[in-house]
């Protein structure tokens, strides 16, 4: 897997700017088949920054009905990365 295909999304609600302005902690969306190192490795790469610690969360697809019949929405993969407390990530900064 390419560096380029790991982070899918940047993941932006009320809980994750919470998280970003109190503790610097960035959250995205990220490939299912990635791993920490993996993650690390790409966000380095792509803003310039050093992680000091990544967490990875699988969500599991909810299950949802719609008239007759019942599905299920998809599964993601989440990554919390903690950076130290001067590095920013121009994209959730609006730069």
């Amino acid at each position: 897997m390419e560096l380029d295909e790991v982070l899918i999304r940047p993941m932006i609600t009320e809980k994750t700017t919470t998280l970003r302005e109190k503790e610097n902690k960035y959250v995205f969306i990220v490939n299912k088949d990635a791993d920490k190192i993996t993650i690390a490795r790409a966000v380095e790469k792509m803003f310039n920054v050093k992680p000091l610690s990544v967490n990875v969360i699988n969500c599991k697809g909810k299950k949802k009905r719609v008239r007759y019949k019942i599905g299920t929405t998809a599964s993601k993969k989440k990554a919390i990365i903690t950076l130290k407390k001067g590095d920013k990530i121009g994209i959730f900064e609006g730069v």
